[in-house]
C-alpha cells in the first residue's frame, strides 16, 4: 500500500477477518545483518512457510498484514515496554539477543544498545502495529464484529522454553480475554476433530498483538494459533543444523492441517458475520 515501508505488506479485503503475519520475515535492513553470528541463526527461529500455508486466506477476502523482517531485528509479538508476557519462563526480547535455544545471535559488541532499540521500535514495530490499529479501524466501520487471527508456528521441542512436545495446536485468547469463549470453544472443537494435539491458553496464551488488540467489548475478537512445525512440515525432532532446518515446505503433507485452519478462519468468518 502506497505510504507503508516496503518490508510492510498489506493486503485489504473487505470481509471481518485481520489476519497477522508477525514471524514470517527473513529480511534485514541493509548492513545490520554483519552484527550476527550467523545469517542462519538470526533466521533460526522464523514461523517458517506459514505465509504459504495460509495462503488461501486472501480467498476469504480476508485483510493480511505481514512484516518482511525477520523477528532478530524487532520482535513485534512482544510488549514495546520490555514486560515479560510470561513472568518466571525463558523468552526473548523485544529484539532478541537469544534463539529459543538461548544461543547468542550477536557477535561480542554488537548486540543492541537501548537507543538502537528505541530506534528499532520507531521504524519497525510502531508501523505494524499502527497497520492493525488502522485496519481494525476500516473493518469496524463496516461490521459489528471482526476476528484478529494471528499466525505462528513454533519448533515441537524446545526445552528451555517448555517441557516435552508442544500440541500441534496450541490456541491463544490472553486467558479468555481477548475474544468471546463461544468463538474460542469453536475453535477447539474443530482442532480436536482434526485427530491432532490441541491445547487453550497453555505455553502460549497469546502474545501482545492478541493481548494489545483484542477488546471483545468493542467488538474485536483476537486469537492467536501457535501450530507445532511437525504439524504442517518435515521437523527433524530435536536440535537443528543448518543441514536440515528448515526442512523444506511440502504441500501434500501439510495438507491435513491445512484443512482444519480453512475450517478454523472460515468458522471465525461466521462468527463475525453470525454471532
Amino acid at each position: 500500500m502506497n505510504g507503508q515501508p516496503e518490508w510492510l505488506e498489506t493486503r485489504r479485503g473487505s470481509a471481518p477477518l485481520l489476519v497477522s503475519l508477525p514471524h514470517t520475515g527473513t529480511e534485514f535492513p541493509e548492513g545490520m545483518l554483519a552484527d550476527f553470528v550467523s545469517p542462519w541463526l538470526a533466521r533460526k527461529d522464523c514461523d517458517w512457510w506459514i505465509e504459504k500455508l495460509y495462503d488461501f486466506a486472501a480467498g476469504l477476502d480476508a485483510t493480511i498484514i505481514r512484516t518482511g523482517l525477520s523477528r532478530s531485528v524487532i520482535d513485534v509479538n512482544r510488549d514495546p515496554s520490555g514486560i515479560s508476557l510470561y513472568p518466571g519462563q525463558a523468552t526473548t526480547e523485544l529484539c532478541p539477543t537469544t534463539t529459543f535455544d538461548g544461543e547468542d545471535l550477536y557477535l561480542p559488541g554488537k548486540a543492541p544498545d537501548e537507543a538502537e532499540i528505541t530506534r528499532r521500535r520507531a521504524l519497525y514495530f510502531e508501523p505494524y502495529h499502527g497497520a492493525i490499529r488502522a485496519e481494525i479501524a476500516r473493518l469496524r466501520a463496516e461490521h459489528p464484529r471482526i476476528v484478529l487471527y494471528d499466525c505462528h508456528s513454533i519448533r515441537s521441542v524446545i526445552p528451555r522454553l517448555f517441557e516435552g512436545e508442544l500440541p500441534n495446536f496450541n490456541i491463544g485468547t490472553n486467558s479468555g480475554a481477548a475474544c468471546d469463549p463461544r468463538l474460542a470453544a469453536d475453535i477447539e472443537k474443530l482442532c480436536d476433530a482434526s485427530g491432532m494435539t490441541r491445547v487453550t491458553n497453555g505455553r502460549f496464551k497469546g502474545g501482545y498483538i492478541t493481548r494489545g488488540h483484542g477488546k471483545p467489548d468493542e467488538g474485536v475478537h483476537a486469537v492467536q494459533m501457535e501450530l507445532a512445525c511437525r504439524g504442517y512440515m518435515h521437523e527433524k525432532p530435536g536440535p537443528v543444523s543448518p543441514a536440515d532446518w528448515p526442512a523444506p515446505y511440502d504441500p501434500a503433507f501439510a495438507t491435513p492441517i491445512r484443512a482444519t485452519l480453512q475450517s478454523v478462519l472460515n468458522t471465525c468468518l461466521d462468527f463475525a458475520k453470525f454471532a
